[in-house]
Formats: structure tokens, C-alpha cells, sequence
């Protein structure tokens, strides 16, 4: 079945071929001879109530130089698209929220919009897991100091982040004794206007922060553990972190399945779970990665699985 794709990201320009998972997405489709069409935020619009983007149609291959192809660009309707993936990465700012109104009025006239609009609104990437307390370590989302300072005191070692970060960015790692807490509180709540987040350190994260990736609530059966370098708390591969692919643990399985029923439910199909030791630490919905390497590692077709699910949904809608 030949399908008109759409896909919502950041500039293609700035890739890395042998990682970025929306490229891995693009390959995948273009396999199975669907059209791709190429939309960044800004090409989005609406008029007299109905949702259009300018788009690319675009071929892709795994060449470093000349990566990808613009065949041809058009003004067009999104409703004369089969599925749109939505891969922006975050902040999840007002311009995105927007983006997800407009892909919503597309979704209305029965394009199937992965991941659903409303639900990439409604769940905050770090906020999300406090649906799910079971799987998590102690947590706290505040913007009082006095509370994240007492919880500092309470587990003396912690991660304080903000809820809108992404690849690791303005994360810290704090211990009672540090004598820049009050620093750190104050920038990151911007002086108690910002909630930000509080965890319980988990020492395991020395072994890895694990990605797990769920397509339609089913987990893949391997994670990529993102490993700290020499004298970094963080796990995250774009602050310096090495991957290794490893089996699902039971312990990842039953997160898993205790949060796949719900993403399911969500409409959202293509998602990232994070894990450090035995608890859940994020859920990454707007553009989750790591889909390359486990291919590589595993002989996995991840996008494959994704676009599997696309197509079966289209061909129930039409």
C-alpha cells in the first residue's frame, strides 16, 4: 500500500545520518515506496478553519553528502495526507503547542497523526510518570525552595531538573553539603516562578540510563543503556554518554507494562521510556531516539514495527 507520509521535524540539514531515528523513519518509509513529505514547524498553517503545510517531497539514502533529495515542493492540505509523525523536538513551547492544534484540525478530517496531538500536550515528558508512582523513586515537582531544600536534606543526594529540558540539559545532581544549592534552586525556578523537578539520586545510573522503546504500548525486547563518561552523572548520549544494548530485565518488562496500556490508550505510539536501576525516570513522547543503534546492535527493524502499525491504522480509517 502506497501512503502519503508527512513528517513534522527539525531541520533535516542538521542530522546525524547514522542516529537520527526521523531519518530512520524516512528510510523505512521510502522502502515501501510511501511519499515523504518533509514539513518543519514553520511550514505549517491554517486557513478558514482547515489545517495546510508547505511540504518537500523527499528522497533519502545513506550517502553523508547528499543525504537527501527534494523532489519537488507544494502548498497542500494535511487532510490529503495519509499520517503525519510528529518528531519536533522539544521545548514543548506555546509555537509547538500550536503546531499541535493544527495537526489536530488535520487529524478531525481523518489524517492519522502519530503521536496524537492532544495527548503530545498533555503529557509533560517529566511530569508524565507521576501517573505512575509505583515505578518511580521519590519525586517532588515544585517551585518552593524551602520544599526542595528539605527534600535535598531528606535523601541527601538528588537530581533537580526543569520540566522542559531535553538531551540532558540543565541537569544537577546535588547533595546536602553542596554550597551552591540556593544557586541552583533560584535559577532553575527563576526565583520560584518555574516548577521544576526533584528525583531521589539512584546510584545505578552508573550503569546506564536505559531507553526503552514502546511502539503501540508494546515494548521492544532490548534497551540501550545510556552510560555516564568518566565523571558525569548524566546518562544521555548528547552529553557524552556511551550506548550499550542490553535485554529487557523483568523489572524493565513490568514498567513497561504497567505504562504501555495507557500510552496506548493516549494515542501515543512511538515512545521512550527511561530507566535507571528499577525505577521510571521519564517518558519521552515528542521525539524519542536511540532506534538506529538498537537496529544495528539487535538486527531489529523498529521503524518497521511503527510503520506497520501506520498502515494498519490508515487502512481501518479509509
Amino acid at each position: 500500500m502506497t501512503l502519503k507520509l508527512g513528517i513534522v521535524m527539525d531541520s533535516i540539514d542538521n542530522i546525524n545520518i547514522h542516529k537520527d531515528t526521523s531519518f530512520a523513519m524516512m528510510l523505512e518509509a521510502q522502502a515501501r515506496h510511501w511519499e515523504i513529505h518533509y514539513i518543519e514547524l514553520g511550514d505549517l498553517f491554517l486557513r478558514q478553519g482547515a489545517a495546510y503545510a508547505n511540504t518537500k517531497i523527499i528522497t533519502v539514502q545513506r550517502d553523508e553528502k547528499t543525504y537527501y533529495q527534494v523532489l519537488s515542493q507544494q502548498t497542500i492540505a494535511l487532510e490529503t495526507l495519509d499520517s503525519i509523525i510528529m518528531r519536533k523536538d522539544p521545548p514543548v513551547d506555546q509555537e509547538y503547542i500550536y503546531a499541535t492544534h493544527i495537526l489536530e484540525l488535520a487529524e478531525a478530517k481523518g489524517v492519522y497523526v502519530a503521536n496524537k496531538p492532544q495527548s503530545l500536550r498533555d503529557a509533560n515528558e517529566k511530569l508524565f510518570t507521576s501517573w505512575f508512582p509505583q515505578c518511580c523513586a521519590d519525586t517532588l515537582v515544585t517551585r518552593n525552595a524551602k520544599q526542595l531544600r528539605d527534600f535535598i536534606d531528606g535523601h541527601q543526594s538528588v537530581i533537580l531538573k526543569p520540566l522542559d529540558g531535553m538531551g540532558g540539559a540543565s541537569i544537577f545532581h546535588l547533595r546536602a553539603e553542596d554550597p551552591n544549592i540556593s544557586v541552583v534552586i533560584e535559577t532553575l525556578t527563576e526565583y520560584g516562578s518555574r516548577y521544576v523537578m526533584g528525583q531521589k539520586y539512584l546510584p545505578e545510573i552508573k550503569a546506564g540510563d536505559k531507553r526503552i522503546l514502546l511502539v503501540n504500548g508494546e515494548a521492544i525486547p532490548y534497551a540501550l543503556a545510556r552510560i555516564p563518561a568518566q565523571g558525569e552523572t548524566r546518562g544521555n548520549l548528547a552529553a557524552g554518554g556511551f550506548a550499550k544494548g542490553q535485554p529487557l530485565s523483568d523489572q524493565d518488562k513490568w514498567i513497561a507494562e504497567q505504562v504501555g496500556p495507557t500510552l496506548k490508550a493516549k494515542g501515543l505510539v512511538f515512545v521512550g521510556i527511561d530507566v535507571i536501576g528499577n525505577c521510571l525516570t521519564e517518558i519521552n513522547v515528542t521525539s524519542p531516539t536511540c532506534v538506529q543503534e538498537l537496529d544495528r546492535q539487535f538486527g531489529l527493524n523498529i521503524s518497521g514495527q511503527l510503520l506497520d502499525h501506520i498502515e494498519t491504522q490508515v487502512t481501518q480509517n479509509h
